[in-house]
């Protein structure tokens, strides 16, 4: 039987809507209030998602037990505007100002790539879906993947199978709050194929048909 996959309610309404949309809360296995966290109730679980906008106070204060995700081999999954530099050791962020309105410029461009065009993921989504705007960016560690980069070379994007003998998947993007205060249709779309790929194992290699 596989782990299942938690997902952290913050109890706010862009949360509550996201995790209660059918396109979305079905992928999750159990969808987990912040002050039901514990030891026992994490204990259980093959991947801890920390959706955007999660209070970074209180994951300051739950630091150890996310960090114990890792420690035990399992994945963590951590999402923007959540500062995990902050809960999280030897995160480097930095944090940039958004350009909310890059795409009313002429030949607007966000100046995001993808940097690991084979990477699984992106048998569930493309750039498009991950091109809104994103608030920061990390360093990609030694022996990481960043998925997506910045025009500067930081990621938004990274998956993190070295550093820890669990898996940490790192975004800047905030797609629960987009998604659940009803703007930004590709950050819904993001959220979508995003949430597809944590349900089929996330697969760090792309579907070959033929291969």
């Amino acid at each position: 039987m596989t782990a299942p996959i938690i997902v952290l309610d913050g109890g706010t309404s862009y949360h509550a809507f996201s995790l209660s949309d059918p396109m979305l809360g079905p992928w999750f296995d159990q969808r987990l209030y912040v002050d039901d966290v514990s030891a026992e109730t994490l204990g259980h679980a093959g991947t801890v998602v920390v959706p955007c906008r999660l209070n970074p106070d209180w994951l300051v204060a739950h630091s150890d037990l996310l960090v114990e995700v890792l420690r035990q081999g399992r994945t963590l999954i951590a999402m923007g505007e959540t500062e995990p530099q902050s809960w999280l050791p030897d995160i480097r962020f930095t944090s940039v100002p958004t350009n909310f309105w890059w795409w009313l410029e002429p030949e607007g461009d966000l100046g995001l790539h993808i940097a690991a065009p084979d990477h699984g993921l992106f048998d569930f989504l493309t750039l498009a879906e991950a091109t809104w705007h994103y608030h920061g960016t990390f360093e990609t560690p030694d022996g990481a993947t960043s998925l997506v980069n910045a025009a500067d070379g930081g990621s938004i994007l990274l998956d993190d199978r070295t550093s820890w003998p669990g898996r940490l998947i790192l975004t800047s993007l905030d797609p629960f709050y987009h998604h659940g205060s009803f703007f930004m249709p590709a950050a819904s779309r993001f959220l979508v194929g995003f949430t597809q790929w944590i349900q089929s194992g996330m697969p760090i290699h792309r579907h070959r048909p033929d291969g």
